[in-house]
């Protein structure tokens, strides 16, 4: 990731201590940035996850970005974001990204390449 600037959200661990008070309902893939290994830092407390990451605040490039629930060129398309929108970066496995417009979601991957030049 580049040092070049960003637009940023501030987002912290919450204070206190974190506990879930019973049973969640899990969402559908797809929606929450929520994944069985890391979560969005603002659902902790939310939601029960290995990690929870503060994302890396990245914009959307100029054609715009499509969301699948795999990191596969095959994957179904789901969600089509809109160009030069924000992105909340949450992974980074090769030429994909995953993450969410914000912590209420839609989630998932796009290519690296669809994000703003420089971004990635």
């Amino acid at each position: 990731m580049s040092g070049a600037a960003r637009n940023t959200t501030e987002y912290a661990v919450p204070a206190g201590v974190l506990g879930l008070k019973g049973p969640v309902e899990k969402p559908a893939p797809g929606t929450l940035p929520l994944r069985g290994d890391l979560a969005h830092i603002a659902l902790a407390g939310i939601h029960l996850a290995a990690h929870y990451v503060i994302p890396q605040v990245r914009t959307i490039g100029t054609v715009g970005a499509r969301l699948r629930l795999a990191p596969r060129n095959d994957a179904e398309i789901f969600v089509e974001l809109a160009p030069e929108s924000r992105f909340e970066l949450l992974d980074v496995a090769g030429e994909w990204v995953w993450g969410c417009p914000g912590p209420q979601g839609p989630s998932g991957w796009c290519r690296a390449s669809e994000l703003a030049p420089g971004e990635a």
